[in-house]
């Protein structure tokens, strides 16, 4: 404890220009090879990060672990210093030793607390959450750091809008930093045109609760929500975001301005679901978060058989509060339902349910939920849908008891519910990307996601699955911003993973291979057996010359697929270009897998 005689601590406030940089994957690193990860570190820090920040006069102020925290006088002095630090070649590469250490920047202006030479406070704080935005390799700066370097350094900003940030609750506009003199590749594909995120309200529909509290009960209440965002999702007057990323707010342990702030939105759609025996109780209400105030609430009595009903209801009133002159086709155009069984639908919500747990019970019990809707419902398009979509996971993750029989009837399902339901964007979607991957047809497939998004320019799994077709092209500059659409409008999508490895197979057919080894290593640590990673991901290492490691990758392969073929596989891989083939055949050659 201080004595009483001691002088206080001397703290004052300043604007500070805050740098904080890690190193991408570190731990992952450590855990393979701690000495020579820690070595590199140490190099990259000592003969390169350091001298730069002496060069713009800038001034360390912590180092810890993996990161460091360094501050400027000015925000042009910062940038440049994290541009160089992006570009320079790092002294291991110098060196021709393996892999090069990435590191992820992040820049702010914020006022902070300075006590002793430490600066503490917000500023600090949100520089080191920011950082989290951008990938390896990546600058990302918020939005007074953009205001105040205007034109007076040689880089464009590129809106990326208010992602989550952990641990920081107000909404944080963040930009990528792109070096102008960046290579016409990756130039045109950082700067193509993106959902324009700031020209539009932007909209999120809560699971609605089920108030029984029983367990059963809580698919019905999240369920029900889907086809409000579908319906939502074909007015042009506004972006939803994807249900899969608000299904981890159906408990509410946050308040409404968290979740808000987490998803980037501004506004939130909550509600409440009673249903006992077959009759229905519901509520719903748009809220403005920034103003705190409800723009319209509805509350529902009755049947379960006027479902339907209310939902279009929902959907024309929300539509109504941002587009007050559409008329009365334009409510019918973004209404969109194949069936009017309750039971059949009912069994669609508890397959989608089960479907993504992603586990041997849940595809069990989605295909016996699924397998019902159709018999309930034999024109129901979106049961058909499901069904081919479940099977093309089936078959993706090594878990089909007859793989040649469910791709046949994959493509059976998704063929039938587009004859069902052309107008269905789930429906062309799923189409869509078993043309590309099952039929090897990617140029008819893209027509497909051409007329999905046209139906719904809110779908992310459409902007994501189109990427990984545009990447089966070889069209990586196309590829990247369809999928970073989709990660703007679905951020925690529980099929991130499958978009992760889309970018990964989009590096991979650029030559991009540490690139792609990132992105795939980022899709296996959540899911580890989805063999579509692991193929791309050994034959990347194997290109990268990290022969021990792309044999352990080949080794896991042939754990899932003891029978896995090389030649087989590349016979069927939708790769258009004779070059792609030839790069993913000898890579997995090299990682030691059979002919």
């Amino acid at each position: 404890m201080a004595s009483e005689n001691e002088p206080p601590i001397s703290e004052t406030r300043r604007l500070a220009v805050v740098a904080f940089a890690d190193v991408a994957g570190f731990s992952r690193l450590m855990a393979e090879d701690d000495v020579w990860t820690s070595n590199q570190w140490k190099s990259l820090r000592e003969e390169l990060l350091l001298p730069l920040l002496k060069q713009y006069d800038g001034r360390l102020v912590e180092t810890v672990g993996d990161a460091i925290l360094v501050e400027f006088s000015s925000v042009v002095a910062a940038l440049k210093w994290a541009v160089d630090a992006q570009k320079k070649p790092h002294p291991e590469a110098q060196r021709g030793t393996r892999e090069n250490l990435q590191l992820r920047i992040a820049v702010n202006v914020e006022d902070v607390l300075v006590s002793h030479g430490n600066i503490l406070g917000d500023g600090v704080n949100i520089a080191s959450r920011i950082h989290d935005a951008a990938a390896p390799g990546q600058i990302v700066a918020t939005g007074l750091v953009r205001e105040l370097a205007g034109s007076k350094i040689n880089v464009r900003f590129r809106d990326i809008g208010t992602p989550r940030l952990k641990n920081i609750n107000r909404v944080i506009h963040l930009f990528q930093v792109v070096p102008l003199e960046t290579s016409s590749s990756e130039s045109a594909s950082l700067h193509q045109p993106f959902i324009e995120w700031t020209s539009r309200p932007t909209v999120a529909v809560l699971p609605f609760r089920a108030s029984s509290g029983h367990e059963m009960e809580e698919y019905f209440g999240s369920g029900i929500t889907e086809d409000i965002i579908s319906g939502l999702s074909r007015s042009h007057a506004f972006h939803v975001i994807a249900r899969a990323s608000t299904l981890r707010f159906a408990n509410r342990s946050i308040d409404l301005q968290e979740i808000a702030a987490q998803l980037g939105v501004n506004y939130v759609m909550d509600g409440n679901v009673r249903r006992q025996g077959n009759r229905l109780r519901i509520t719903a209400e748009l809220v403005d978060v920034a103003l705190n105030r409800s723009i319209w609430s509805e509350s529902f009595d009755g049947t379960a058989e006027d479902l339907f009903d209310f939902q279009d209801t929902i959907v024309a009133a929300v539509v109504g509060s941002f587009e007050p002159r559409l008329n009365a086709h334009g409510i019918e155009r973004v209404r969109n339902r194949s069936t009017h069984s309750l039971d059949a639908y009912d069994c669609v919500l508890k397959a989608a349910s089960e479907l993504y747990r992603f586990t041997d019970e849940g595809y069990h019990q989605s295909g016996i939920a699924l397998q019902r809707a159709m018999e309930l419902d034999p024109t129901y398009a979106r049961a058909y849908a499901y069904s081919a979509w479940r099977l093309n996971y089936l078959v993706g993750e090594e878990r089909s008891n007859n793989p040649e029989r469910d791709k046949l009837l994959a493509v059976e399902h998704a063929r039938h519910s587009i004859a069902l339901d052309p107008d269905d964007p789930f429906c062309q979607v799923v189409a869509g990307h078993l043309t590309s991957l099952i039929e090897g047809d990617p140029h008819q497939a893209m027509s497909m996601f051409d007329l999905a998004l046209s139906l719904d320019q809110n779908n992310a799994l459409g902007w994501a699955t189109s990427g990984v077709t545009l990447s089966y092209l070889g069209r990586r500059d196309e590829a990247i911003p369809r999928f970073q659409n989709a990660f703007k409008l679905s951020p925690f999508d529980t099929l991130n993973f499958t978009w992760w490895t889309g970018v990964g197979i989009a590096e991979f057919s650029s030559g991009n291979y540490a690139e792609a080894i990132s992105w795939l290593q980022k899709a296996r640590q959540v899911n580890s057996r989805f063999i579509a990673t692991l193929r791309i991901l050994a034959a990347s290492l194997a290109m990268n010359g990290q022969e021990e490691k792309a044999r352990a990758v080949g080794a896991e392969i042939l754990r899932l697929d003891k029978d896995f073929s090389v030649d087989r596989f590349v016979s069927w891989y939708p790769f258009v270009r004779r070059e792609d083939k030839l790069a993913l055949k000898s890579g997995l050659f090299i990682a030691g897998l059979p002919r």
